[in-house]
């Protein structure tokens, strides 16, 4: 698959960060650069400052003298990002309640339209929905601070188990009642709302893995 693109680099990344994220390439699993290349038809060069990219976010890590490799997560340190991901992410939510244009709302409920009533979803198709609808609201509250503290801790909590702590079909409520406190701009809603979404994964996730 071929990639033509002027920023080769950033194209790679953003099609690397979601096969990561969708567990395609496993944690602790080695990057071979030659590989991925070959995969999407580029010279190493580019390839390299994708991987560098993509480690700014503890994507992957350099081990010196023997390539990149998918970032292991510690139970532990995801703990503490989804701690600080409701905390971030609900700030985000009442800000951006105040300043979400209607085109912006149009965009939030598209991510998820194409879910409402089926049966059997795509899991990949809705970890990217996700994705963009989390960065969307950070985007949207205009705090730079905040929308790049978030981007690590929701890359730590994404790279665990393909991404989805909680499966489609329990978290779509959810993300549509969070859309619905946006467009009533009831800040104090959409911050409850969005912390409550963040802390059942947490629970769900703490359950599983800290015994």
């Amino acid at each position: 698959m071929e990639i033509q693109h002027q920023d080769l680099s950033y194209e790679i990344y953003k099609r690397l960060k979601i096969k990561i994220l969708a567990n395609e390439f496993e944690a602790g699993s080695k990057l071979k650069q030659e590989h991925i290349a070959k995969l999407f038809g580029v010279s190493r060069m580019p390839l390299h400052r994708a991987f560098q990219m993509l480690e700014n976010e503890m994507l992957i890590e350099s081990v010196p003298r023997r390539g990149f490799y998918v970032t292991k997560i510690d139970p532990n340190l995801l703990i503490d990002a989804f701690e600080c991901r409701e905390a971030l992410e609900g700030i985000a939510a009442r800000r951006a309640a105040k300043t979400i244009s209607k085109e912006q709302l149009k965009y939030l409920k598209s991510l998820f339209a194409k879910f409402i009533n089926v049966t059997d979803i795509n899991v990949a198709e809705y970890l990217e929905s996700d994705q963009e609808f989390h960065n969307m609201i950070m985007k949207i509250s205009g705090n730079q601070i905040i929308n790049r503290l978030e981007l690590l801790g929701n890359n730590t909590i994404r790279t665990f188990r393909g991404g989805l702590i909680r499966m489609p079909q329990e978290t779509l409520s959810e993300h549509l009642g969070i859309i619905e406190a946006l467009e009533k701009g009831d800040g104090d809603l959409a911050e409850k709302l969005t912390r409550e979404h963040s802390r059942k994964s947490m629970e769900v996730f703490r359950k599983k893995n800290l015994k």
